[in-house]
């Protein structure tokens, strides 16, 4: 019923405004643009239905079709010898903490050189994923976050030990600058290949554009979140070998959402001091390289 009225008014809103605008050449743009938006906003139902505070779980990797709706990459793609995959762990042993038959696995190898030919024209050592686009007929599903503090992560990390301090959290936004990239650091408490849940504050994320720290920090627009993503990078701080982890979801939260003790025997990890929020600006690591964002933006 709320939405049927709500219909209405946006229809009769309409039509006076394009009633009046007829009578004018000058706002036949604006007539036109105010059509557009009430046809759009009459589908969608815009204001029918607020932003909840409840946790919402944006992603999971559980079955082979939230899997493929990810799309992955890395310098391998353009002449580096970096790998990467993201498919599905069925082993019970891993899984039976969390009550899963199967989770997510991003894997691969993470290597320096590039190949032949290749030296000094690119940058090696990264490797990433992120969610394809979800396309509608009426352009593609992006998520409002405006109402959540916490991007949570239920990970286990794996691989190489020296590999495991070089995965980031990666947002992009539907901010007029394409080029832009909203990132945190992703810190992990276990290094025993056991789940926990990790809280990244939306207000700490950093900007950057095309794989540079902003010099111009400003808050992140949380209610067009396009995509998230998450990265691996170890060149320029010159760490390769095998790198695994696993993902079984991505979700939003609140503080009276944190749950403080993890699946299994894991701890809770929230990243919310202002020392965590420094450390990124900190490390001098380049952020990831141009080439990247082919995969980790959408165009």
């Amino acid at each position: 019923m709320a939405q049927h009225r709500l219909s209405q008014y946006l229809n009769r809103s309409a039509q006076i405004f394009l009633t009046s605008a007829s009578k004018s050449k000058g706002y036949v743009f604006f007539a036109s643009l105010a059509a557009d938006i009430h046809v759009a906003a009459v589908i969608r139902m815009e204001g029918a239905n607020p932003v909840s505070r409840a946790p919402k779980v944006l992603f999971s990797f559980n079955s082979p079709e939230e899997v493929q709706g990810f799309a992955t990459g890395c310098d391998g793609d353009i002449g580096g010898l970096s790998t990467t995959h993201l498919d599905l762990e069925t082993s019970s042993k891993i899984n039976e903490s969390i009550g899963r038959t199967a989770t997510g696995r991003f894997w691969g190898e993470m290597r320096l050189g590039v190949k032949p030919g290749m030296e000094g024209k690119i940058r090696s050592g990264y490797a990433g994923l992120r969610n394809k686009k979800r396309p509608t007929l009426f352009g593609n599903i992006t998520e409002d976050v405006s109402m959540h503090a916490y991007l949570a992560l239920r990970v286990r990390v794996g691989g190489d030990p020296k590999t495991r301090n070089s995965f980031f959290a990666n947002i992009q936004t539907n901010g007029p600058m394409s080029s832009d990239l909203w990132q945190h650091r992703i810190y992990f408490q276990r290094h025993d290949n056991s789940w926990e849940d990790v809280y990244l504050p939306f207000e700490n994320f950093v900007r950057t554009n095309s794989g540079e720290l902003s010099e111009n920090q400003i808050a992140m627009a949380r209610d067009g979140i396009r995509s998230i993503g998450i990265s691996i990078l170890g060149g320029n701080s010159g760490i390769s070998g095998h790198y695994e982890l696993g993902i079984d979801s991505i979700r939003i939260v609140n503080e009276e959402d944190v749950i403080r003790t993890s699946p299994g025997q894991s701890t809770y990890l929230l990243c919310s001091s202002a020392h965590d929020s420094q450390k990124l600006r900190l490390s001098g690591e380049k952020l990831p390289p141009l080439e990247y964002h082919n995969v980790n933006q959408e165009p």
